[in-house]
């Protein structure tokens, strides 16, 4: 086999990151005969395809050979397996935002814990807890609560689109990115994961701009205005943001979409303006204009109300945050008395849920405007036993804890990012010796690795559940509670 060609393979299992596996038996040369002989099972070539599933046999182009597996593309589906469903977007298998929409649900859930099991035993060595059922989610399309459109000068073309003459305007798109390419934006006029009401409103806005002839910023010239459409919509509210990244101002043109949007869409309750002067491709800005309402929206994660600004952390699955929030506080355990330390507390959604079962709630944050959002919350909540703290999580909070002579935690929960863990951050941990951590992670491999340290250090992984935040991705959210033995 070589690059860029083409064969049929029968796919028998399915691996993290959503790629089909097959398996083919390689020949070999015994010594001294000249004659080939194939390898047993044990030692089969694995072939990695994208766009495959169990039970399919296909047709794939070879994309990466390596010394012991290879990479391809199914290109066509020659027998297809029974956990196929015919997707339900026009855009799917050119965007890259929902890999496994032609994969039954039920089946993306039983391939996600099943992989979190592969993971850990692979990366982490780890057997032996309570495994327990992965929690699917509610609702398998429209669980968005913000959705991150790009403007770009370059449309991506869509196979049936090249060489239409129905597509005049190739300088303009405003839509999501296709993976890997960063210049260029695939055009769209639905997608399936926010809302109808979000659609209206991206719909509205490429009308909009477009009508007056704005400019679409570009990646390699970094000109153009346009930049970033953020939608905000809160699922237990009627809270609506519009948050429209430029970058640079222009009252007039802003006060007029303004006008012009909330006339069309009476439902949006606040429109902002982040201006980002920087070229970093980020829906971010370095200052922002409020043109209508608070500047804010509100939601609610069980009895708890948060005020959500254009640029701070939430979880986006509104329904699943409650109910990965109730996992990590059931595993906790909490009775009433227990000193808990939450790591990477962003803006103090966890902190905050789990405070009315706790002695004292002490919060870690390296980010400051986070902080700002998370005292204001609890504020909110009219909450009084929780502490914020600016610490570097990358380096070590320990001389934060010593300096404020903060009382040792009983328990630890920790939510970081995909990166997971720094050394330097498991160390404090290890030090500060908890009874019980709840490691909350979007990552299951960094996840087992952090864990595997931990282990070496005496704990022991008593038990998981993961939460399924993200259906039609490979993404999954794991909780997992460890023991000091």
């Amino acid at each position: 086999m070589k690059k860029g060609d083409t064969i049929e393979l029968n796919i028998t299992d399915y691996a993290f990151e959503g790629k089909g596996i097959a398996k083919l038996n390689k020949e070999i040369i015994k010594p001294g005969s000249g004659e080939a002989e194939k390898k047993d099972d044990a030692e089969n070539y694995v072939v990695f395809v994208n766009g495959a599933y169990p039970d399919d046999k296909v047709k794939v182009r070879l994309l990466k050979i390596k010394g012991s597996y290879a990479v391809g593309k199914a290109v066509e589906v020659l027998n297809a397996s029974g956990l196929r469903t015919e997707p339900k977007c026009k855009y799917f298998g050119t965007c890259g935002g929902c890999r496994q929409q032609d994969l039954k649900y039920d089946k993306q859930i039983y391939y996600k814990q099943k992989h979190v099991e592969e993971i850990f035993e692979h990366i982490g060595n780890l057997t032996g807890y309570d495994f327990k059922e992965i929690i699917p989610s509610e609702n398998e399309f429209f669980y968005r609560n913000k959705m991150e459109f790009s403007f770009s000068d370059k449309r991506w073309l869509m196979k049936s689109e090249i060489g239409s003459d129905e597509i005049t305007d190739r300088n303009f798109a405003l839509g999501l990115h296709i993976p890997r390419i960063f210049d260029k934006v695939l055009d769209i006029d639905e997608c399936f994961l926010q809302s109808e009401l979000s659609n209206r409103i991206l719909n509205f806005t490429r009308d909009f701009f477009k009508s007056r002839n704005i400019s679409a910023y570009s990646t390699k010239t970094h000109t153009g205005f346009l930049r970033n459409l953020v939608i905000r919509q809160s699922k237990n509210t009627d809270d609506l943001m519009v948050n429209l990244v430029t970058s640079s101002e222009d009252d007039d043109l802003m006060n007029e979409y303004n006008t012009e949007l909330r006339n069309a869409i009476p439902q949006v309750t606040t429109i902002i303006n982040n201006i980002n002067l920087k070229k970093a491709s980020v829906a971010i800005g370095d200052y922002e204009k409020v043109y209508h309402g608070t500047g804010f929206i509100y939601d609610k994660i069980g009895n708890h109300k948060f005020r959500i600004s254009a640029n701070s952390f939430f979880q986006t699955n509104t329904l699943q945050a409650e109910k990965l929030y109730n996992t990590a506080l059931d595993f906790a355990e909490l009775k009433g008395n227990e000193i808990v330390y939450d790591l990477y507390a962003g803006a103090g959604a966890i902190t905050i849920y789990v405070s009315e079962f706790a002695k004292e709630v002490h919060a870690f944050e390296s980010v400051e405007s986070s902080i700002t959002d998370a005292k204001t919350n609890a504020e909110l909540n009219n909450i009084k036993n929780v502490h914020f703290h600016k610490a570097n999580l990358y380096k070590s909070f320990l001389p934060i804890v010593q300096e404020k002579k903060l009382p040792k935690p009983d328990v630890m929960i920790i939510d970081p990012p995909r990166s997971g863990m720094h050394k330097n951050t498991i160390s404090d941990v290890i030090k500060l010796e908890p009874e019980k951590i709840v490691y909350v992670s979007c990552n299951p491999a960094t996840q087992a690795r952090d864990i595997r340290l931990m282990v070496d250090a005496g704990y022991k992984l008593l038990k998981m559940k993961p939460v399924d935040m993200f259906p039609h991705t490979y993404h999954i959210e794991n909780v997992a509670l460890l023991l000091k033995v």
